[in-house]
């Protein structure tokens, strides 16, 4: 049995990007992930032991977003490695983090950087 964990549209305030300004003023992050395992155990057991508790997922996504960083793929490869170490039984994480109000020109809702990985 393959199952998902999802995380939809995780609004988290951070300090990332290149210029000076960015890592001073922050602006609004969005997160999406998605984490694959074999969950059946839990699914019989009703135990949390036999699952992902997704309230440690989202403290990882919380204190990975806290580390100021100048690029979206070094947090998202940090998070997908936290994921990956603190739970053994994930087969798969996708993240998605956007950058809401990016300083470009033009008008634009946010800019996107996606990385999957697949496990064992």
């Amino acid at each position: 049995m393959t199952s998902k964990i999802l995380f939809e549209n995780l609004k988290i305030y951070a300090y990332h990007g290149v210029l000076p300004e960015e890592k001073i003023l922050g602006t609004y992050y969005i997160l999406n992930v998605e984490i694959s395992a074999d969950l059946s155990k839990a699914a019989e057991s009703d135990d949390l032991k036999d699952t992902i508790n997704y309230a440690e997922i989202n403290d990882i996504l919380h204190s990975e977003m806290a580390i100021s960083s100048q690029l979206l793929e070094h947090v998202i490869g940090r998070i997908i490695n936290n994921i990956k170490n603190t739970f053994p039984i994930i087969s798969f994480v996708k993240v998605k983090l956007t950058k809401t109000n990016p300083p470009m020109k033009g008008e634009i809702d946010g800019v996107s950087v996606e990385i999957e990985e697949s496990f064992k």
